[in-house]
């Protein structure tokens, strides 16, 4: 690249030398022939340790510069890549732990709610049996009470109609066929009541 711009120099100057030669001298000094070979060493030189300085000191720093950039930023993709991909597993295993919690839970929930409704049956069943015993009690008590009750009634009967019977004709009468009566009215009332 620096023998093709030399080169360029070296033909602008032969063309500018000629044309300059050719012409009138005089006006400004950079057209004069005269000058141009001093003024092309300057050039050659200030254009070469321009060249030396930027391609030797300044671009190696840059390409440093630039590849220590590209590294450190493929690096920071890398690291960037992994992170994601291990968030991605971290979601998954937290959405795992989840979905299992709420497994759980939902298991937890029918156990316990099947333990209360077994619970409820049980003192359901109890209360039940507690009811019908009582009913059961109730009901001989009635049954005894009705038993006990027709024959307190029947003596009350027969010993209410002896001393009414003493009192009215005053002598005592017999017990059993007080008795006997009382047993046939009993009888009577019992088949009316059952409908007989």
């Amino acid at each position: 690249m620096l023998k093709r711009i030399i080169i360029q120099i070296f033909a602008l100057n032969f063309v500018l030398v000629t044309s300059a030669q050719s012409g009138e001298s005089g006006g400004m000094p950079q057209l004069n022939p005269e000058f141009w070979v001093s003024q092309i060493f300057w050039l050659v030189l200030t254009f070469g340790l321009l060249y030396i300085i930027l391609s030797k000191l300044i671009l190696p720093k840059i390409s440093n510069n630039l590849e220590s950039r590209k590294s450190q930023i493929l690096e920071n993709i890398e690291t960037a890549e992994k992170q994601r991909e291990e968030s991605e597993k971290k979601v998954k295993e937290f959405e795992k732990i989840i979905l299992e919690s709420k497994i759980e839970a939902k298991n937890y929930f029918n156990e316990a709610r099947q333990k209360i409704l077994e619970d409820i049956t049980i003192k359901k069943n109890s209360l039940d049996k507690d009811i019908d015993d009582e009913i059961s009690a109730a009901e001989q008590e009635i049954k005894n009470l009705k038993t006990a009750s027709s024959e307190k009634i029947k003596n009350i009967a027969i010993e209410t109609s002896s001393e009414l019977i003493k009192q009215l004709i005053g002598e005592e009468a017999n017990n059993s066929s007080i008795s006997a009566i009382v047993e046939e009215q009993s009888r009577k009332s019992r088949e009316k009541q059952n409908g007989i």
